[in-house]
């Protein structure tokens, strides 16, 4: 059976380790591979070849990097079949989503980066003080280390990827220990267009991102993943004065007025609620409605969960194929199980077959506020309904979450859009819609769901770090 192998120096490299992860298809739940749990001297390897690499990578012009970067995309937009087929593998998801949504839209996001690298913004040179002119220098921080999650390998890998290397960054990146082989796939272009030790993978699981964060020459640590994890590695980054960029995931909230086209709602809702098998970090997970129209939702939401259906990778009628791992899909399957008795499940709620790990879309009502499985995430195709009284209860319900990363506001009131606006505490806030991205939009939260912006210029100054030059005139 393929031991997948780290890439280091643009090379792929056995781990010195000699333990292995077994990554198990969600489909068939069969090994289909193993994966090294790379150690401190696999670790070593890879952040020495970044350190090297940015003597010369940190000095490049904006253009060299945005050539690369151009040049990453346009390969992947090449092979992006062969890539979603890759990854679809490791995450049961379907093929055709891969393709469009996280190859596609991943190389309109490194085209992205490639320009606004050369689009620095800053304060303009002058004198502020009577004898003295002074200037703004942003600088790449050095060697950062990221980790990725395994809902989106792929595009998570490239938004972290991306302001990295526009910035001038070198990058040792562990993704999750699940989905590592679309990373692995996307380092053999990488090797055909960076220089060597640029851009670096190491495999490994909850332990080799702990050493990977803590090695003294890592000047940031980024994550996407859970709460959890995020406070180890802002934990650990404290301890070593080091900056952490932490996308720690969300509880979004839906709220909908009974102003609002109930239609149209309830399709993107059922959409942007089990899109991905609802393992996606903005999804519509919390519906909060009006209740003078609470029911006639309810209904309209569950016609549309019919229609949705999940299927295998290839499969494509279907809408999601299946949840990542066992170990998650048994998790979603115990809050839907461990409902407490006020709760109804008016809609799926099973696991659908007897091999592969695909559940029902699901509706849950009758949650109470403090009931778990409002405020917890869930990460799979559930959507859960409460009423609201008025717009103060509406917002008492979308903020009484401990997450803040993206939520929605479904109304033809524009005084009532503009004050859920200012007032929801989320990161994003959608109007009439919910879930679309954009390259040129920060996507980030607030709260336990962590700080720090992916996407957008923000993101390249995330990246780097200011310096003030003043000189006597």
């Amino acid at each position: 059976m393929q031991t997948l192998k780290n890439f280091i120096n643009n090379q792929f490299v056995a781990a010195h380790a000699s333990e292995t992860l077994e990554l198990v298809s969600p489909v068939s739940e069969e090994t289909i591979a193993l994966s090294p749990i790379s150690n401190r001297a696999d670790i070593d390897d890879a952040v020495d070849a970044a350190a090297a690499a940015f003597k010369t990578w940190g000095k490049t012009t904006p253009s060299e990097r945005a050539r690369c970067l151009l040049k990453l995309a346009d390969a992947l937009e090449e092979h992006a079949r062969e890539v979603a087929e890759t990854q679809s593998k490791e995450t049961g998801q379907l093929i055709a989503m891969v393709e469009s949504e996280e190859c596609a839209v991943g190389a309109d996001q490194l085209r992205f980066f490639a320009g606004a690298a050369r689009v620095v913004q800053g304060l303009a040179q002058g004198e502020y003080m009577e004898g003295f002119s002074s200037s703004i220098r942003r600088e790449p921080l050095g060697v950062v280390a990221q980790v990725t999650p395994w809902n989106y390998p792929l595009m998570m890998a490239l938004w972290k990827l991306g302001p990295a290397l526009a910035a001038g960054n070198t990058v040792v990146l562990k993704p999750s220990d699940t989905t590592p082989s679309s990373t692995l796939k996307l380092a053999e272009y990488i090797a055909e267009i960076f220089p060597e030790g640029v851009i670096n993978f190491v495999l490994g699981d909850a332990s080799t991102g702990a050493e990977l964060v803590a090695h003294p020459e890592v000047k940031l640590a980024a994550i996407t993943g859970s709460v959890g994890a995020g406070r180890a590695v802002g934990e650990s980054a404290g301890r070593n004065l080091k900056l952490s960029h932490l996308e720690l995931g969300g509880k979004a909230p839906v709220v909908i007025f009974s102003d609002a086209d109930l239609e149209a709602a309830a399709e993107n809702i059922a959409q942007a609620g089990f899109f991905n098998g609802g393992q996606d970090c903005t999804a519509a997970t919390r519906v909060i409605v009006e209740e003078s129209v609470h029911d006639k939702f309810l209904d309209l939401l569950k016609a549309q969960a019919k229609e949705i259906r999940c299927g295998a990778p290839d499969d494509e009628d279907a809408f999601y194929g299946a949840l990542n791992n066992r170990k998650h899909f048994e998790k979603v399957l115990s809050v839907i199980e461990g409902l407490p008795q006020h709760a109804n499940v008016v809609q799926g709620g099973k696991r659908i077959g007897d091999k592969g790990f695909y559940i029902e879309p699901t509706i849950i009502t009758g949650l109470k506020q403090d009931d778990s499985a409002i405020q917890e995430e869930i990460f799979g195709p559930v959507i859960t309904v409460q009423p609201f009284s008025d717009a103060d209860d509406a917002l008492a319900k979308a903020n009484g979450v401990d997450y803040g990363l993206a939520s929605s506001v479904w109304t033809t009131d524009h005084a009532t859009a503009q004050r859920f606006s200012r007032e929801l505490d989320f990161g994003c806030v959608w109007i009439n819609c919910h879930i679309p991205l954009t390259a040129e939009m920060p996507h980030g939260g607030f709260k336990d769901s962590g700080h720090g912006n992916d996407l957008s210029i923000y993101s390249i100054e995330e990246y780097s770090r200011i310096k003030h030059v003043m000189t006597a005139i």
